[in-house]
C-alpha cells in the first residue's frame, strides 16, 4: 500500500500541471492549430480603376477591380495581332522567314510623322515575318502591325476580321478589335482586363516558344536616322529588366484608358499575369505594376480580393 506522503506528492504534481494549462491556454491551442491558419494575406490597396492579377498555374484570381469594364486598349491590341500571327506559324500556314514588302500606302499611313510608335520601316522595304514580330512587340510598331495585316490577308480590315474570329474562339467574349495596331478608331476597339488576361494566358500556353522569342527582347535595332545612324529603341515594357522574372507583354496608352499595361512575370516556377489601366503617367503605371506583382508573389494563392472601382475621369492623354 502506498504511503500517504507519496500520494500527496502525486496529487501536488497533477495540480501543478493543471495550473500551467489554465495559465497558458493560448499557447496550447496555437501549437495544435495548423500553421496555414496562422497566416493571412496583406490587403492590396490601389486607386487604379482597372486592376487584375491572376496566377496562371493555379488559375486563382488574386486581385480584381473593374476587370469586366470595357475600355480602349491602345497598343495592348498588338498582343492579339501577335497571337494570330503565331497561330498561323504554328499551323504551318505562315513561315517566319517569309518576307512582306512595305507598300507606299502603308508607309504613308504609319510612318513616324503620325506621332505613333514605329519600327521605322521604309517604303518598298522587304521585311521578314520574324523581324516584323520583333518590331510589333519590342517597340510597339504600328507600321509592323499594318505590314503583317496587309501581307497576311491583303488588307487591315480583312486581318481584323480574323482577329475577332480568333478572339471569340479563345474566349474573349467582351472584346472587339477594329485595327491590328490598337490606334484610336472611334471606340470600335474595346477590351476588358479579364479578356486581356485570357489572351495572355492563351498566348503563353499555346505559343511558349513564340512568347520566349519575342516578348523579352531588351531593345531593337532597325532603320536609320536621317544622318544615316542605326536606330536603336528600348523595349516599351516598363518592368522588363527592373522586376525579377518579368518577361512580357505590352503597354498601351489612350485618352480613354490612360496609361495601361498587360504584364507577366515568372518566379520559382510560378507565373502571374496582370493588367493595370487608367494610370495618369508612365511612372504611375510602372510603380503600380511593380507593386502589384511584388504583392502577388508574396501573397500566395489566397481567395480573390475584389474591389469596387472609383468613379474617375479619363486621363487626358493619347496613344
Amino acid at each position: 500500500m502506498a504511503k500517504p506522503s507519496i500520494r500527496l506528492k502525486s496529487c501536488a504534481a497533477a495540480l501543478a500541471a493543471f495550473a500551467i494549462t489554465l495559465a497558458f491556454p493560448a499557447a496550447a491551442a496555437s501549437d495544435a492549430r495548423p500553421k496555414s491558419a496562422q497566416t493571412s494575406r496583406t490587403p492590396y490597396v490601389t486607386q487604379a480603376p482597372i486592376v487584375m492579377l491572376k496566377d496562371l498555374d493555379s488559375g486563382a484570381i488574386l486581385f480584381s477591380r473593374g476587370a469586366e469594364k470595357r475600355f480602349a486598349p491602345a497598343s495592348m491590341a498588338k498582343v492579339m495581332t501577335a497571337y494570330v500571327v503565331l497561330d498561323l506559324i504554328k499551323k504551318g500556314e505562315l513561315a517566319r522567314d517569309r518576307q512582306f514588302t512595305v507598300s507606299e500606302a502603308t508607309w504613308k499611313k504609319w510612318n513616324s510623322s503620325t506621332g505613333g510608335s514605329t519600327m521605322f520601316l521604309s517604303p518598298n522595304e522587304k521585311v521578314s515575318v520574324d523581324d516584323l514580330l520583333k518590331g510589333l512587340i519590342t517597340v510597339s510598331g504600328n507600321d509592323a502591325a499594318a505590314v503583317l495585316a496587309v501581307g497576311i490577308d491583303g488588307s487591315e480590315g480583312a486581318f481584323v476580321k480574323r482577329m475577332n474570329e480568333v478572339a471569340s474562339k479563345i474566349g474573349m467574349a467582351s472584346s472587339r478589335f477594329g485595327t491590328p495596331s490598337g490606334w484610336p478608331d472611334g471606340g470600335v476597339t474595346q477590351v476588358s482586363a479579364a479578356d486581356l488576361v485570357t489572351l495572355a494566358d492563351r498566348l503563353i500556353r499555346d505559343h511558349p516558344g513564340g512568347y520566349a522569342r519575342y516578348f523579352s527582347i531588351p531593345k531593337l535595332q532597325h532603320g536609320k536616322s536621317p544622318e544615316g545612324k542605326p536606330i536603336i529603341q528600348p523595349n516599351r515594357n516598363p518592368i522588363l529588366g527592373r522586376f525579377e522574372g518579368a518577361d512580357g507583354l505590352k503597354t498601351g496608352h489612350t485618352a480613354e484608358a490612360g496609361y495601361c499595361f498587360l504584364g507577366s512575370a515568372k518566379r520559382n516556377g510560378r507565373r502571374l499575369v496582370m493588367v493595370v489601366a487608367g494610370m495618369g503617367s508612365e511612372k504611375a503605371r510602372r510603380e503600380e505594376a511593380e507593386r502589384l506583382m511584388e504583392w502577388g508573389f508574396a501573397s500566395g494563392n489566397a481567395p480573390a480580393i475584389t474591389q469596387t472601382a472609383p468613379k474617375t475621369g479619363p486621363a487626358a492623354t493619347r496613344r
